[in-house]
C-alpha cells in the first residue's frame, strides 16, 4: 500500500517522497505502468544512497527500470546523482531548457559548481523541460512552471488533478533557497516575489519542497516566505551574508570537519564568496576570519583544535 497521509492530505498512489537532508535535495519517485521517474538526484557525495533508494523502490514495487530523471534546476544538491543513475539504468535525463547549451558543452562558467565551490560529476541530457508544457511522471501529467529567483532557470512541477506542487527551492515551509543570482549581480528579489505570486494563484493542497518535509499549510508558508524576502531585499548585504554562511555550512556538511587553514583556502578559491567579500567591503583576512566565526555564532559549527567542526 503506497498511500501516505500528510496532515489531511492523502498522497495518491504512485508517488513516494525520499526525504533527504540539506546536503542532498529531496527525491520524488513516481511510478506507473507507462513510466517510472525520479525528480532530482541529490549531491554527489550521497549518490550511492540515491542509487540504493531507487533500487529498493524498484524492487518494492516490482518495477523493471527507471525511465527518466527530472531536474528542477542544476544546483549540485539536485543533480549530483545524475551521472550514476544514467550509468546504472541508461535512463533519460531531463533538464530545464535554458540549461541546454551549458550542459551540452559542460560550460563550468555558466554552470554553478565552480562558482559555488561545489562538485558535480559530468552528465549528458536527453530531454528538455519547457515551461508551459507538460511531462508524464509516473501515472500523472505535470505542468512545468518557470520559477526564477533562487535560480534563474529553475522550474516547478504542478499536478492539477491532485493539487500537488513540487516546489524545489522556490518555496519551503519556512522560506526558500538562497537568492543566488543576487550574489553575482543578476538580481533575483523581484523574481522570487513573482514566483510566490504564481504559487499563490494555484489551488495547492500539498507542497513537496526541495528540502524539508512536505506540507499542506501553503498560505502560511507563502506569508513566511514574503516576510523573509522583505527582510533580505531591504538590505542587500543581509542576503550576501546569509548566502555566504549557507555556502560554508553546505561545504561543512560535506566535510564534517576541516582544518581552519583549509577552510580559509576554500573561501579564497570560491568565486562567489569573493563577490560577497567585495560587496561587504571586507579585507581578505577579515572576511576569512568573519565567515567561520559567523557559523560558530549561529551555533552551526564550532572551532576545535584549529578545525571547523559541523554542528547539526
Amino acid at each position: 500500500m503506497n498511500e501516505r497521509r500528510i496532515g489531511n492530505f492523502l498522497l495518491p498512489p504512485g508517488i513516494e517522497i525520499f526525504e533527504r537532508g540539506w546536503l542532498s535535495a529531496n527525491n520524488i519517485f513516481l511510478f506507473g505502468e507507462q513510466d517510472v521517474s525520479l525528480v532530482d538526484s541529490g549531491y554527489c557525495a550521497h549518490q550511492q544512497l540515491t542509487l540504493d533508494l531507487v533500487i529498493n523502490a524498484l524492487k518494492r514495487h516490482q518495477l523493471p527500470q527507471l525511465d527518466k530523471v527530472i531536474n528542477t534546476h542544476l544546483h549540485s544538491d539536485h543533480c549530483g546523482g545524475n551521472a550514476m543513475l544514467l550509468k546504472k539504468f541508461g535512463c533519460d535525463i531531463l533538464i530545464p531548457v535554458a540549461e541546454d547549451l551549458a550542459v551540452g558543452s559542460w560550460d563550468e562558467g555558466k554552470l554553478s559548481y565552480r562558482n559555488l565551490g561545489q562538485d558535480c560529476p559530468r552528465f549528458s541530457h536527453q530531454g528538455l523541460l519547457v515551461p508551459g508544457e507538460e511531462v508524464l511522471l509516473g501515472q500523472y501529467r505535470w505542468q512545468i512552471l518557470a520559477a526564477p529567483g533562487h535560480d534563474h532557470h529553475s522550474i516547478m512541477l504542478y499536478q492539477a488533478e491532485h493539487q500537488i506542487l513540487i516546489s524545489a527551492d522556490a518555496l519551503w515551509e519556512d522560506g526558500f533557497g538562497v537568492i543566488f543570482p543576487e550574489l553575482w549581480g543578476d538580481g533575483g528579489f523581484e523574481e522570487v516575489a513573482q514566483t510566490l505570486d504564481l504559487i499563490e494563484q494555484l489551488p495547492v493542497g500539498l507542497v513537496i519542497p526541495g528540502h524539508g518535509k512536505p506540507f499542506t499549510n501553503v498560505a502560511v508558508a507563502i506569508a513566511t516566505a514574503r516576510s523573509r524576502l522583505d527582510y533580505l531585499s531591504s538590505n542587500a548585504d543581509r542576503n550576501a551574508r546569509h548566502g555566504a554562511k549557507v555556502l560554508l555550512k553546505y561545504k561543512l556538511l560535506e566535510w564534517r570537519s576541516m582544518e581552519i587553514n583549509r577552510v580559509r583556502q576554500w573561501i579564497a578559491e570560491t568565486p562567489v564568496l569573493e563577490n560577497i567579500r567585495k560587496q561587504l567591503n571586507l579585507s581578505v583576512p577579515d572576511f576569512q576570519e568573519w565567515l567561520p566565526q559567523a557559523l560558530v555564532k549561529s551555533k552551526a559549527a564550532m572551532i576545535e583544535q584549529d578545525r571547523l567542526v559541523n554542528l547539526d
